[in-house]
């Protein structure tokens, strides 16, 4: 009989990656190689121990705009023993691009939601988190763009059916283990998200502002809160 309970982490980070979110990419870049080490200590101060922690990284900008570098997407990494390669992926993000106010922000969640999470241990946890200072285009609206994902969810109805169905229904994730952290502005999309999906905690941001009011430490405890 075991001892306790083995509990397994997976986290995307979906990053808006345009020209005004400098100062955050810089922030994450800063802490990218310790994050690991921060959480299991925050994690172990709380008494909670976490098994296995995996992290994917979603870079989004705008397909109409930024053309191949709208979207770039990364397997989990294993931030045991892979965090120098999460590390290299976050280091080569550059704000740049992004074309009009809004960006392609749903689309980037539907990778998110699409990812291979873990399906072993006792106890998981699924988390999503979104950092963005722009609001977000409708679902499709980069559709005749030549590298737009001709496979993407169609509707705003369709990708809110991808977060609402359960893994034991044939759904993409557990609703007993999925969580959604949104740091983004308050805009359409947006707060309809927070406003109807289950297990979303949404922080406003200001439009154009590059978060950069947040900080690593402030970002660690609101992860760590939705996975303790």
């Amino acid at each position: 009989m075991k001892d306790r309970l083995e509990y397994n982490v997976d986290i995307v980070f979906c990053i808006d990656a345009t020209g005004s979110m400098g100062p955050l990419l810089d922030m994450v870049k800063e802490n990218a190689l310790t994050f690991y080490r921060d959480l299991m200590n925050e994690m172990s101060q709380k008494g909670k121990n976490i098994d296995r922690i995996r992290a994917r990284i979603v870079a989004f900008r705008d397909y109409m705009a930024d053309g191949k570098n709208a979207m770039l997407t990364t397997d989990f990494y294993d931030l045991r023993e892979e965090s120098d390669r999460f590390d290299a992926v976050i280091r080569s993000l550059h704000p740049e691009g992004g074309g009009d106010e809004p960006e392609d922000a749903l689309e980037a969640l539907a990778y998110a939601i699409k990812s291979k999470w873990t399906k072993g241990g006792d106890k998981r946890r699924h988390l999503i988190v979104v950092w963005s200072d722009a609001s977000t285009h409708p679902i499709g609206y980069s559709a005749a763009a030549m590298n737009y994902p001709r496979k993407m969810v169609k509707t705003f109805d369709e990708l809110t059916n991808m977060w609402d169905g359960d893994a034991k229904s044939g759904g993409l994730m557990d609703s007993n283990a999925k969580r959604l952290l949104i740091f983004a502005p308050e805009a359409e999309y947006w707060t309809d998200i927070a406003e109807t999906w289950d297990n979303v905690i949404h922080f406003p941001s200001e439009a154009g502002s590059g978060l950069d009011r947040l900080s690593y430490q402030e970002i660690l405890a609101q992860i760590i809160n939705s996975i303790a």
